[in-house]
């Protein structure tokens, strides 16, 4: 039987606990914004996303020993932000459809998580 302490990892403390503990819901909702604005916008093209998602890796293979569990934490969330994103400007290039269906979901998907959320 797991007690109370066994079942919840332990709160981390600072930027750092805070980032990671809402780093999915802000990974999400930066990646649909992104979407939004790529499907609206002319000069926020598909070639800058693609161009963020490649500094985004880069950024997260040079930082990722980084000792700042704030850094470390703030830099998950800008790769999954942007790979997110680059999944759905691949969705647009092939399927603009799908690019709609995508916005749709990870909008659900993040106000199912806010919602559900019992803190």
């Amino acid at each position: 039987m797991l007690t109370e302490t066994e079942s919840h990892p332990p709160v981390e403390r600072g930027a750092g606990g805070w980032l990671r503990a809402r780093r999915q819901r802000l990974a999400l909702w930066i990646a649909a914004a992104e979407g939004l604005v790529v499907a609206v916008s002319h000069d926020f093209t598909k070639w800058t996303v693609v161009a963020l998602a490649a500094l985004a890796g880069v950024s997260w293979v040079l930082g990722r020993n980084v000792r700042s569990n704030g850094l470390r934490q703030g830099l998950w969330i800008f790769v999954v932000s942007q790979l997110i994103a680059v999944v759905l400007v691949l969705f647009a290039v092939f399927f603009k459809w799908l690019l709609v269906l995508g916005l749709i979901a990870c909008a659900v998907v993040g106000l199912a998580i806010l919602w559900f959320d019992r803190r």
